[in-house]
């Protein structure tokens, strides 16, 4: 019995699809290793790396609390453990509380400043599920939400959030919305069936367009911050490969067919890995 309680919690928590970990961790270790010169303080990567996978975990639990009405009706969702009667709607909440709190324990390790971001970051999280009942751009906020860790890792290796970082948390945000529509796209029907709203509804038949324009904007500003940081030619590389990995998207969601849409979102963990792998090479080689 407790084994299976604990396998519902780990699959509410959506510790069995690592690949949203990911995605959300990339711009954290971007924004770390930006602030700390290729050398961020090892307690705050190990504090801003834990609190990136708590709060992903929180933000699923709370995201299928606030649907527990809508995904027994989405094909993809409807055998999550609280559409399917596993758990119920009070644990949810009491494991996102939990998951909250231990988040914050970790915070209190860090200064004032990130202490004061983190009340931001905690609201964010738990409204981002909601925003869908109200706005064609839940994925727009949801880079907002998660993104919040650019300012945050900034704030807790130098006690300040410069330009560059409001520059790189523009970035995430696009890039939420560009892999996160691909996402949408897959649920595209069902989300209209039940009134859910999305930007892959929003764009409707220019979706593929405006996803281009997005990603040449996300390349654009992370060239703005190699430049501000004067940073060197394997960060451009990185670059390059992200840039084509962009490329190799578009080529999967021409055709709008599910199982390739959702290949395009899950292609993503490559392109924040590229980028990464390209500022780590820089400062190594200075």
């Amino acid at each position: 019995m407790l084994k299976d309680r604990i396998r519902q919690y780990w699959i509410l928590m959506r510790f069995d699809r690592p690949i949203g970990i990911l995605i959300l961790l990339w711009p954290a270790l971007w924004a770390l290793w930006v602030a700390g010169e290729g050398r961020p303080d090892l307690l705050v990567l190990i504090i801003i790396c834990l609190g990136v996978v708590l709060m992903r975990a929180a933000g699923c639990v709370i995201n299928d609390y606030a649907d527990r009405d809508f995904d027994p009706h989405v094909e993809r969702t409807k055998q999550r453990p609280i559409a399917a009667g596993q758990v119920s709607p009070k644990e949810a909440l009491i494991v996102f509380i939990v998951l909250c709190l231990c988040a914050f324990g970790l915070v209190l390790l860090l200064n004032t400043y990130t202490i004061m971001l983190s009340f931001i970051a905690a609201f964010l999280a738990a409204s981002y599920p909601f925003m869908k009942r109200y706005t064609h751009l839940p994925q727009a906020y949801l880079g907002i939400a998660f993104g919040w860790a650019v300012p945050m890792s900034f704030s807790a290796q130098t006690n300040t959030i410069p330009a560059v970082a409001w520059i790189m948390y523009l970035a995430v945000i696009l890039w939420a919305l560009v892999y996160d529509t691909m996402y949408a796209m897959v649920d595209k029907d069902d989300d209209l069936k039940i009134g859910i709203k999305s930007t892959a509804i929003l764009f409707g038949n220019y979706d593929r367009q405006i996803i281009a324009v997005l990603q040449v904007i996300i390349l654009g500003l992370l060239l703005v911050i190699g430049q501000i940081k004067q940073l060197d030619w394997p960060y451009y590389g990185g670059i390059l490969i992200a840039a084509s990995l962009s490329a190799y998207q578009q080529k999967l969601i021409f055709h709008r067919e599910k199982p390739l849409c959702f290949r395009a979102f899950l292609n993503n963990n490559w392109f924040g890995m590229a980028v990464f792998a390209g500022l780590v090479m820089n400062y190594l080689l200075r």
